[in-house]
């Protein structure tokens, strides 16, 4: 299984500092609000996304 989060998704859940070291996305990287990730579904488990 694979789930979609966007950028705007994971800061409204507060992951996002979490997203960004799994994408190797640094601060100073431009990013769009609806800009998806595809995370696995171990992923989606440790970010609490998924039971």
């Amino acid at each position: 299984m694979k789930v979609i989060i966007t950028q705007e998704e994971a800061v409204e859940k507060g992951i996002w500092s979490d997203v960004m070291k799994m994408f190797g996305v640094d601060g100073e990287d431009e990013v769009w609000p609806s800009e998806e990730y595809i995370l696995t579904e171990e992923q989606a488990r440790r970010l609490q996304l998924i039971p």
